[in-house]
């Protein structure tokens, strides 16, 4: 998935902003006695659904991850062209990006999961009386616990979203504890492209990074929010910065690593660089906040962990 443009990043996000650990391990698809007893009609927000869905279309990779995280999976019926986790997902040619209703509607759903509303999708979905949930792209972790939470009561599956969610407070509660005291907080760069874009601690992203501790060189750059959150940073301010950590989000799309870090002008001299502290993540799993978010989290705080305090 592309990060070439902090416009399609963030579309990425809301439409998608590491090994896996006990709360990002696929959960059972066989709905369990409590699930199979779920009584309905129930309701989330405006929508309410009179059965249980069977025929579910996800338009966003994180919603698609948390449907087969709480067991959802064998409701899923297709899913959009960006979502390849899990690998056995029904992925098909639909697009979050561009979602065309009468293609989704060839899909026969009982219930399709958005996570924006480009081209009013909601209201041509609606007229064709398809029930519709959107998942906007989080900004904090409650926002994803939410998420799994609702997506739980429109499926069937409340008390496998609620281990879900409960696996993933107590894991990220452990992670943090075990981090260092320090006088001096370290400095990161998050890097979602080579065209130096970046996220601030106002994102989703950026909210991970200050659970640990970590404070963010792109902040002042985009301290109006004119940028959304995802300001350009240029070249020179970066080697100014002078980051303790440089973590990259491009080294699926973009193949970025530490030596094409090394080899740009200037960056050879970065306390990132001469520390071999700059970090190759996932792309994909930074760009989602489902139960993955975890594993993210813990390759940052495994690589902060190693800076003696």
């Amino acid at each position: 998935m592309s990060r070439r443009t902090p416009r399609l990043f963030a579309a990425t996000l809301a439409v998608a902003a590491l090994a896996l650990g006990a709360c990002a391990e696929k959960a059972d698809d066989t709905p369990s006695a409590g699930t199979a007893a779920a009584s309905y009609p129930v309701t989330v927000g405006s929508l309410t659904l009179d059965k249980r869905p069977e025929k579910i279309v996800s338009l966003s990779p994180s919603a698609t991850e948390m449907l087969f995280a709480i067991g959802a999976g064998p409701q899923v019926s297709a899913v959009d062209d960006q979502s390849n986790y899990p690998a056995d997902a029904p992925k098909s040619d639909l697009s979050g990006f561009q979602p065309n209703a009468e293609a989704i509607a060839g899909k026969n759903p009982d219930l399709v999961v958005l996570s924006n509303d480009t081209n009013k999708i909601v209201d041509q979905l609606s007229k064709l009386k398809i029930p519709v949930y959107l998942t906007p792209a989080a900004t904090t972790l409650d926002d994803s616990y939410r998420q799994i939470t609702e997506l739980g009561t429109l499926t069937g599956h409340a008390d496998q979203a609620a281990d879900v969610t409960g696996r993933m407070k107590d894991d990220i509660a452990k992670l943090v504890k075990d981090l260092p005291q320090r006088t001096t907080k370290l400095t990161y760069y998050h890097e979602l492209g080579p065209e130096l874009y970046s996220a601030t601690s106002k994102t989703f992203i950026g909210s991970l990074y200050s659970q640990v501790g970590l404070t963010n060189i792109a902040d002042p750059v985009d301290a109006d929010g004119k940028n959304g959150g995802y300001p350009q940073l240029s070249q020179e301010f970066i080697v100014n910065a002078n980051p303790d950590f440089v973590f990259l989000a491009d080294s699926k799309c973009c193949q970025q690593n530490a030596d094409t870090v090394k080899a740009r002008s200037g960056w050879a001299g970065l306390t990132a660089v001469k520390n071999s502290q700059v970090v190759a993540l996932d792309d994909d799993i930074a760009s989602r906040w489902g139960p993955r978010v975890v594993d993210l989290l813990r390759v940052i705080i495994d690589a902060v962990a190693k800076v003696p305090a």
